[in-house]
């Protein structure tokens, strides 16, 4: 978890940049990322978590956040219970050096994902991609 975290800060606060106004022709996905992004971090749910590391949006923060989100589901999810799927995806589809950037946080992951038998094959495919782009000291 980055030391410099307050959770009660936006990602607009934390990165130290305001973004304009979207756009007046922007995409409904693109006015909900820059709303997402002025909202304090700890109020924002799983889905708009996924939604932000899915547009490469505030991942110094935002994916320690997801890591910790997944790792105290997947004990749940093990025993039948539900689990972000969404959340996952966006986490484990990040490009290998963005992992290489953030070596903790991909640690847990891999550890997290280890414990998760019960996945569809298209998730169990996003894993092994993202197993297989973790540096050799991590895999």
């Amino acid at each position: 978890m980055p030391e410099d975290l307050d959770r009660g800060s936006s990602v607009e606060e934390l990165e130290g940049l305001r973004w304009p106004v979207p756009p007046a022709d922007s995409t409904p996905m693109v006015r909900n990322v820059y709303e997402l992004r002025r909202r304090p971090v700890a109020t924002l749910e799983p889905h708009e978590l996924a939604r932000l590391i899915g547009q490469d949006v505030g991942l110094r923060w935002l994916l320690p956040l997801a890591v910790e989100i997944l790792r105290s589901a997947a004990p749940k999810r093990a025993e039948g219970g539900w689990f972000d799927d969404d959340l996952l995806y966006a986490v484990v589809t990040r490009k290998p050096e963005v992992w290489a950037a953030a070596p903790e946080p991909a640690h847990e992951l891999r550890e997290t994902v280890a414990a998760l038998t019960d996945v569809s094959r298209h998730v169990r495919q996003d894993i092994d991609a993202f197993l297989a782009a973790l540096p050799k000291g991590d895999a």
